[in-house]
Protein backbone atom coordinates (compact mmCIF):
# COMPACT_ATOMS: atom_id res chain seq x y z
CA UNK A 1 0.00 0.00 0.00
CA UNK A 2 3.16 2.41 1.05
CA UNK A 3 4.61 1.87 -2.50
CA UNK A 4 1.24 2.68 -4.65
CA UNK A 5 0.82 5.49 -2.46
CA UNK A 6 4.26 6.81 -3.28
CA UNK A 7 4.23 5.55 -6.68
CA UNK A 8 0.89 8.18 -7.30
CA UNK A 9 2.80 11.15 -5.34
CA UNK A 10 5.41 10.77 -7.25
CA UNK A 11 3.44 9.99 -10.62
CA UNK A 12 1.66 13.93 -9.76
CA UNK A 13 4.74 15.32 -9.36
CA UNK A 14 6.19 14.36 -13.09
CA UNK A 15 2.97 15.40 -14.40
CA UNK A 16 2.65 18.72 -13.05
CA UNK A 17 6.74 19.59 -14.12
CA UNK A 18 5.94 18.11 -17.70
CA UNK A 19 2.69 19.97 -17.67
CA UNK A 20 4.26 23.44 -16.30
CA UNK A 21 7.28 23.09 -19.32
CA UNK A 22 4.72 22.68 -21.86
CA UNK A 23 3.13 25.65 -20.83
CA UNK A 24 6.13 27.92 -20.74
CA UNK A 25 7.15 26.54 -24.23
CA UNK A 26 3.88 27.52 -25.39
CA UNK A 27 4.43 30.99 -23.89
CA UNK A 28 7.84 31.37 -25.60
CA UNK A 29 9.87 30.98 -22.29
CA UNK A 30 12.64 28.74 -22.35
CA UNK A 31 14.00 26.09 -19.28
CA UNK A 32 17.37 27.43 -18.97
CA UNK A 33 16.65 31.00 -17.97
CA UNK A 34 16.86 32.92 -21.22
CA UNK A 35 20.22 34.03 -20.63
CA UNK A 36 21.41 33.20 -24.37
CA UNK A 37 24.37 35.85 -24.35
CA UNK A 38 26.23 33.24 -21.72
CA UNK A 39 25.32 30.29 -23.23
CA UNK A 40 27.79 27.88 -25.71
CA UNK A 41 25.24 25.93 -26.76
CA UNK A 42 22.48 28.92 -28.27
CA UNK A 43 23.20 28.35 -31.32
CA UNK A 44 20.96 25.47 -30.78
CA UNK A 45 18.28 26.51 -29.82
CA UNK A 46 18.30 30.09 -31.61
CA UNK A 47 19.90 30.06 -35.18
CA UNK A 48 21.13 34.17 -35.11
CA UNK A 49 22.64 33.94 -31.71
CA UNK A 50 25.75 36.24 -31.16
CA UNK A 51 28.50 35.27 -28.35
Amino acid sequence: MGTLFVGLILLAIVTSIITSLLRDKKRGKHSCGGSCGSCAGCAHCHGDCKL
